[in-house]
């Protein structure tokens, strides 16, 4: 089954680096928005000088074209002005995620060290306290790399800009690794353009829209369809560093009121959050009629959160047909898919079991919500084991074709082959097609073989959500062998803080009930984990794989406690590896200092 989305639009720019000198006429800009609501602003005009400083100071530091800086910084003016500065200093940015669990500081040493290296990164950027903890990665990389602070970038009073070609590459951003460790997805300047191009076809920006995002800048959605995009269009936009919206969730729905937003993105626990924690005196006054278009991705969609999101906004002026489900990945840039208005309210129930066991779309009390039609310029194909398109209703594995493709997996020529074949891109999602729209069943690596049937761990997971005892939206399926050798259906559940009167044994019985009455399987085993002992990606998702293999080995633990005199203690040993680590740098003549 072959779904195509229309024809791809006409390119706007040469590249995004071309995109911000066009954009440095225009009135508008970036808003950056503190925890208590605070703002600073800059002109798209101030962003395209600060940069053209930036590319200066990055240049005299001997960055060359096409050579990897990669920039570990929050949510600020510092980020626009170290991202941008790459680009015009002609070389390619690769955004990192700042320490974000601070009880996982080992894990985060280790997973950046890697990243560092693979990437083959020449300098890289920070500031403040994460520059701090770096230096233990720093020392750990091969080569062991020095450190640019990202305040020095605007302090010289030098200008470059080097405008590259739309085949250069343009963006190395690395996947999510939900199943594998993180890969290096090398994005060309045309793939990059293409997306934003499609992007603003999709949402037809006007002269009264507002993008406004609290998503990570080292994610895609958060850097290329808000920061991106905003800028090729170019518009105004509005930026919520992701901690302060999980510290205070109201900024989100506070800052689409206040600056009368447009346009914004979440995943589905971001939409239910607002929904279930938010008091209502955070939202008392908002006026959110102007909200048009809100895309839920970046994880399964669930119908129901959407539904809690409405059921509690539409008061405050939200029109729930504004909600619109979408799915990409990393490796196309961002977008696939995307729905109708309104279809993120109007999930599918399917037969799970007949799904697994035969591979066909039957009626059900599975939730499945549609991913909406491809985008402008793709095609998606619905392909089973056996390679040939599957039809319609019928459950094969997602491949897609379109004009952001990645290049390659940076570095690694089996890495690209598999997952690009005759144009190819390889998603590792299944799902199947119904009315021309696309439905995601779930990752192919995380299929747990019950009875001889594939199921998707998603479908043991949501029976959990209404179990007293067990953390919403904490829990993973995973199939594990017993000693005969047969797999067994195995959950791993943290309890909430505070867990209240149930007992381990009670809730266990029950989470065994809740999925048996739902699914018609019994798990083997369930274990209940300390809050935060599940391992999670860089925004957020389940590592269903990672807490398998560590529940097996006898790792999986809870993050360590977290106190100031720890903090303070790791800083001052991140300080002197750092040191360290530049020290070498200079010494080997490598890497920026």
């Amino acid at each position: 089954m072959r779904l195509r989305g229309p024809p791809a639009p006409p390119p706007r720019h040469r590249t995004l680096a071309h995109a911000l000198a066009a954009a440095a006429g225009h009135p508008s800009g970036v808003t950056f928005v503190d925890l208590r609501e605070r703002e600073v602003r800059l002109g798209w005009g101030e962003v395209a000088r600060r940069a053209t400083r930036a590319a200066a100071a990055l240049g005299a530091l001997g960055v060359e074209p096409g050579e990897p800086v990669v920039l570990l910084l929050p949510t600020s003016p510092a980020f626009a002005d170290a991202f941008f500065g790459t680009l015009l200093a002609g070389a390619v940015p690769v955004p990192l995620y700042p320490p974000v669990r601070l009880g996982r500081m080992d894990e985060w040493v280790a997973a950046t060290a890697r990243m560092l290296e693979v990437s083959g990164a020449r300098a890289v950027v920070s500031g403040g306290g994460t520059r701090r903890l770096l230096g233990p990665a720093l020392a750990r990389a091969r080569p062991p790399l020095g450190c640019v602070d990202a305040a020095s970038l605007g302090r010289g009073g030098g200008a470059l800009e080097r405008l590259p070609a739309p085949d250069d590459l343009g963006l190395v951003q690395f996947s999510s690794g939900s199943t594998v460790d993180p890969k290096p997805v090398a994005l060309t300047h045309a793939a990059l353009a293409a997306q934003a191009d499609l992007l603003v076809a999709l949402t037809t920006p006007g002269p009264a829209d507002v993008l406004v995002s609290w998503l990570p800048l080292y994610h895609d959605m958060g850097l290329i369809a808000a920061l991106l995009g905003a800028m090729s269009y170019p518009g105004p936009l509005v930026l919520i560093p992701p901690e302060h919206f999980l510290a205070r969730p109201a900024l989100w729905p506070r800052a689409v009121a206040r600056h009368r937003g447009t346009i914004s993105a979440a995943p589905s626990f971001a939409y239910a959050l607002v929904a279930d924690r938010v008091p209502d005196a955070e939202l008392d006054g908002l006026d959110l009629s102007s909200w048009r278009v809100a895309c839920n991705g970046a994880e399964p969609i669930s119908a129901d959160a959407m539904r809690r999101f409405a059921a509690r906004l539409a008061p405050r002026g939200l029109d729930p047909g504004a909600l619109v489900p979408v799915y990409g990945l990393s490796e196309a840039a961002l977008a696939v898919t995307w729905s109708r208005r309104g279809r993120a309210l109007e999930g599918r129930r399917v037969d799970p079991v007949r799904l697994a066991r035969d591979g066909v779309v039957a009626p059900g009390d599975r939730e499945l919500v549609a991913g909406g039609e491809p985008v402008p310029g793709f095609e998606v194909e619905l392909r089973p084991d056996h390679g040939a398109p599957a039809g319609e209703g019928r459950l094969g594995r997602i491949f897609v074709r379109g004009p952001s493709l990645l290049r390659e997996v940076l570095g690694d020529p089996a890495a690209t082959a598999a997952a690009l074949r005759d144009g190819w891109l390889d998603t590792g999602d299944l799902g199947f097609a119904l009315g021309g729209e696309l439905y995601v069943h779930g990752r192919a690596k995380d299929v747990v073989i019950v009875r001889g049937a594939n199921r998707a761990p998603e479908e043991f997971e949501a029976a959990l959500a209404a179990v007293p005892g067990i953390r919403s939206g904490c829990a993973v399926a995973l199939g594990a062998r017993t000693g005969a050798g047969e797999e067994e259906l195995l959950v791993l559940a943290e309890r909430p803080r505070g867990a209240g009167a149930l007992g381990d044994g009670a809730v266990r019985a029950a989470a065994r009930a809740a999925i048996l009455e739902r699914t018609g399987v019994a798990p083997g085993e369930v274990v209940l984990l300390a809050p935060g002992t599940l391992p999670r990606t860089s925004s957020g998702k389940l590592r269903r794989r990672e807490a398998l293999r560590r529940w097996q080995a006898g790792t999986l633990a809870p993050p360590a406690p977290v106190t100031a005199l720890g903090l303070a203690l790791r800083a001052a040993r991140g300080t002197i590896a750092g040191w360290r680590a530049r020290t070498r740098a200079r010494g080997r003549g490598e890497g920026a200092p």
